[in-house]
């Protein structure tokens, strides 16, 4: 199987993007904490769900997109994948503790093992990990960068907008 990727603009920076006919396999920022394996044969191309990824990105940061709409192929073990996939239940604009997550999963003890798959998603942003926080409502680490979860969640909503462009304003 080929994945295709191509980087694309964002208000973020560029984001890496990576598709097969199985799927969107990635989304990365461009300082990536846990950047996704690069399996083989990677090749920068076109494909249809590079293209519709593109455009579905484009209207989120437009404001106008609230849920993606795209065939996914994280690639995890079964507890991650079983995160990531409860990740997209977190509505627009809201925010989640891990133990929310935790509790959302069936697994309340388990908010270690859920917050370390949630800084693994390969799909952020399509799958809004950047929707979960402290359970003192912090915002905590995050594989694109504090900053980028930040305006995310003010792109949201999910914050108020600030003209200081920080939390400790």
């Amino acid at each position: 199987m080929t994945i295709f990727h191509r980087h694309i603009p964002s208000p973020v920076g560029p984001l890496l993007i990576a598709a097969s006919d199985a799927g969107l396999h990635a989304v990365e920022f461009p300082e990536n904490r846990h950047p996704v394996k690069h399996w083989s044969p990677w090749e920068p191309g076109d494909h249809a769900v590079l293209r519709e990824t593109q455009s579905q990105l484009d209207a989120y940061f437009a404001g106008t997109l609230k849920t993606f709409d795209l065939p996914l192929a994280p690639q995890g073990t079964a507890f991650q994948e079983q995160v990531w996939t409860t990740l997209a239940s977190i509505p627009y604009g809201s925010t989640w503790s891990y133990l929310d997550l935790a509790n959302a999963l069936g697994k309340p003890s388990a908010t270690r093992a859920v917050g370390a798959a949630n800084g693994r998603n390969p799909l952020p942003i399509v799958l809004p990990c950047h929707r979960v926080i402290g359970a003192n409502g912090a915002l905590t680490g995050f594989g694109g960068g504090l900053p980028t979860k930040e305006f995310l969640l003010r792109l949201e909503g999910a914050l108020p907008a600030t003209s200081a462009g920080t939390l400790f304003a």
